[in-house]
């Protein structure tokens, strides 16, 4: 029988120049990371394209899938290997195609999409595709439809062998984890902020995460909910831990001691501060947060330009441009949503006053905030953090630059 595998598919790291090998080493890395508990195979190099063996047919289809969750992966082919030798590619090409009839529950058309990479091989293209298409037609009776074919027998012929499939699985392509260095994510259990961390990620960054709760005056809700939206993110493998921080009695310090309507504004410059405090522990190069412009008050561009004022480092919107329904969407398709919009109390709607300030100036804002100590506040957020980690293809440990009080 053929040996079985996943030929794996990438778009942009082949547009990288002379830094494609680097990009290259770092996805192969990823994807061997993401399935070590189902392979011992080696991910080796293909024509441009990765390849992962699979020995084991109890675990081939787990072993498809883990290789499609890594970023940087644009898509994963279930394929047959086989010679360099055309009657064995037909034969493996009838294998691929009944086998996805099966697994489909029947098909009516196919096309064949035969490339050959490798330019010693005699047989061309469009030969392979007229001949294995007729032995397909023969053997199973099938229409012909190039234009849209119910299955599409791929043939990749390169150095050394053949390779067939007629089953692709979408990656969410993007770098891979490691690529773009390592940011800090104002993560919330909202629906905004886990697509925002998702799509970081899809850019090679490594993401550590930090979580406000409004403890002591909620319950653990949130935090659980981020720990599980967390998981939902584990397969690509680029959060690397989630920092808890109890901010409650730092918002009613706020509330006592600040105008109600900067209230929203002085806790997001305490938060850019608590996490920029992260950051430079995690030896990150910036923040990011799930705003969308315009979306709630603390959105405006007026409020967006007061609460950047209070950070050092840049600040990322991967969702700035995006409108709700859109970002609903993606958290749908990511499986967020649900987690999301189950019920908790977090940070967020403690003690948020009735009408915030939409277009604060910094002048308002840091007169307010000279009624605070800022760095106090900031120390005992970070003294009362807890930290999970999760799994990650690039770990760091924390420098220690700062204690916390227990870690899981």
């Amino acid at each position: 029988m053929f040996e079985r595998g996943a030929l794996i598919h990438y778009h942009e790291i082949g547009l990288k120049g002379r830094n494609r090998s680097a990009f290259e080493n770092r996805l192969r890395q990823n994807i061997a990371f993401a399935t070590s508990a189902l392979t011992d195979e080696k991910v080796e190099r293909i024509a441009s394209r990765l390849l992962l063996r699979s020995s084991d047919p109890d675990t081939h289809e787990a072993l498809l899938r883990a290789c499609a969750a890594v970023p940087g992966v644009a898509h994963v082919s279930d394929v047959l290997t086989c010679a360099r030798d055309l009657s064995e590619i037909g034969h493996a090409a009838r294998v691929a195609l009944e086998e996805e009839i099966d697994r489909a529950g029947g098909a009516a058309s196919f096309a064949v999409d035969a490339r050959r990479s490798s330019t010693d091989f005699a047989t061309s293209s469009s030969q392979m595709n007229i001949a294995v298409g007729r032995e397909l037609v023969d053997a199973l009776g099938l229409r012909v439809d190039l234009g849209d074919p119910d299955v599409t027998v791929r043939i990749e012929v390169v150095q050394g062998g053949a390779y067939v499939s007629a089953r692709r699985l979408a990656g969410p392509g993007g770098l891979p984890v490691g690529s773009s260095g390592r940011v800090v994510s104002l993560l919330s259990a909202g629906i905004d902020s886990p697509v925002a961390t998702w799509r970081m990620i899809k850019r090679g960054a490594v993401v550590v995460a930090v979580h406000f709760s409004g403890a002591p005056f909620t319950s653990g809700a949130s935090t659980a909910d981020v720990h599980d939206i967390a998981g939902v993110l584990v397969p690509a493998a680029g959060l690397e831990r989630v920092y808890s921080v109890p901010f409650g009695e730092l918002q009613r310090e706020i509330m006592l001691a600040t105008p109600p309507d900067l209230r929203v504004l002085l806790y997001r410059r305490l938060m850019v501060r608590v996490a920029e405090a992260v950051a430079r522990c995690e030896d990150a190069r910036a923040l990011v947060t799930g705003e969308s412009l315009g979306q709630v008050a603390s959105q405006t561009l007026d409020n967006i330009v007061v609460t950047d004022a209070a950070a050092t480092m840049p600040v990322l919107r991967p969702l700035i441009g995006t409108d709700k329904q859109e970002i609903i969407t993606q958290a749908r398709l990511l499986g967020t949503y649900e987690i999301s919009c189950r019920p908790h109390d977090d940070c967020c709607t403690l003690y948020l006053p009735r009408s915030p300030e939409t277009h604060a100036t910094l002048e308002q804002v840091e007169q307010a905030e000279s009624l605070l100590d800022v760095a106090r506040m900031v120390a005992d957020a970070l003294a009362g953090a807890t930290i999970r980690e999760f799994p990650c293809a690039v770990v760091r440990s924390p420098s220690g630059r700062f204690a916390v009080s227990g870690t899981t």
